[in-house]
């Protein structure tokens, strides 16, 4: 979502009729649009996002991909609402403008949303990020989870979000519900079969609630261009009311996974590259939370349980031809495998 419009390939524009969306920005803006230009960004698996520019306004917009699979998938409109309740609040989100359930304008609902000037981490290892402030962003970034689980969530009109209570039996049933759905055999990813069962014989006590990101890694936030500091959180379609931990285990799973996963960096010399270790990384994110519970391994196994069934998903849909990039299938394959299968080693340790 960083990318400038000047650096973005002729390949990558709008695969709609950008005249369509005249009449919508008519509407906001108050005037009739004369130059239009909408521009696919690159990279995501997810929701299709693109960057317009009309006249001298800029903004992103954000619309469903075609051929959704599940009703509760690419949920564009919770976006738009938790954007519209987090605006000016301590988690900095880009502001939310306008909202269009009409899916006879573009093919999908979208909305319309701040165009924030920041650039994106897709690496924990932070390659383009100067090390001596690699320490400071993660620092960043555990403060601004820790912001996200501090919301006041009925105060800001999120009370309905999601479901209060037995919390992990609900997201165990509706997550295995998904891999039933994409799974294309009974040993299509036996290792992911293998943790779901342990994971149903270890869930924990808790009635800790709060409203959690769902999918909070550094290639859904925006970093600002020279600061080591987070400007912005995004992709919140997987957003809910749930346990913090989770968003947690999620945040650190690229401490167990290797570059090729979703920028991991297990395998790679921390020390020399100049991030925190997973134990300093918890205790910033303990300290700016004001946290009692702990990390445990049933968080972690969650995690990746999560990771994978999110990822077969992703492969469903490259092989259907409605993902956002053409090698999304194997990606998607690749990725489900790693993830059980790193789930699978860490219940072990038990």
């Amino acid at each position: 979502m960083t990318q400038p419009k000047e650096n973005l390939p002729p390949e990558t524009a709008a695969d709609f009729n950008i005249d369509n969306l005249r009449p919508v920005l008519r509407e906001y803006l108050g005037a009739p649009v004369r130059n239009l230009e909408v521009r696919s960004t690159t990279g995501g698996q997810s929701n299709p996002t693109y960057f317009v520019t009309a006249d001298d306004w800029r903004g992103v917009l954000r619309k469903q991909p075609g051929g959704v699979l599940a009703k509760s998938a690419h949920a564009i409109d919770r976006e738009f609402r938790v954007l519209k309740a987090l605006h000016g609040s301590d988690v900095p989100v880009p502001e939310p403008y306008t909202y269009c359930d009409d899916a006879e304008i573009l093919g999908t609902p979208f909305y319309l949303m701040e165009w924030l000037e920041g650039r994106v981490v897709y690496q924990y290892s932070m390659p383009s990020i100067p090390k001596e402030q690699r320490i400071e962003l993660f620092d960043s970034m555990a403060k601004v989870m820790a912001a996200i689980h501090k919301v006041d969530f009925r105060a800001v009109g999120l009370g309905d979000y999601g479901r209060e209570g037995n919390y992990f039996q609900r997201q165990l049933r509706v997550w295995s519900g998904l891999w039933d759905q994409y799974r294309k055999g009974d040993d299509d990813n036996p290792a992911l079969d293998e943790i779901i069962v342990w994971l149903n014989e270890r869930v924990p006590e808790s009635e800790l609630i709060a409203l959690c990101h769902g999918d909070y890694r550094f290639a859904n936030t925006l970093v600002h261009k020279t600061e080591p500091r987070i400007l912005g959180v995004i992709d919140w379609e997987l957003s809910t009311l749930g346990h913090p931990l989770v968003d947690v285990a999620f945040n650190t799973m690229a401490y167990d996974v290797p570059p090729e996963v979703n920028g991991g960096i297990a395998g790679l010399d921390i020390a020399e590259l100049g991030v925190p270790t997973r134990e300093d990384y918890l205790e910033r994110y303990y300290a700016y939370a004001g946290s009692t519970e702990r990390l445990s391994n049933f968080h972690r196994v969650f995690g990746m349980f999560r990771g994978s069934v999110g990822s077969a998903g992703v492969q469903i849909r490259g092989e259907k031809g409605n993902s956002t990039l053409p090698d999304s299938a194997r990606i998607g394959r690749m990725m489900a495998l790693a993830y059980a299968e790193r789930g699978l080693a860490i219940a072990r340790q038990d």
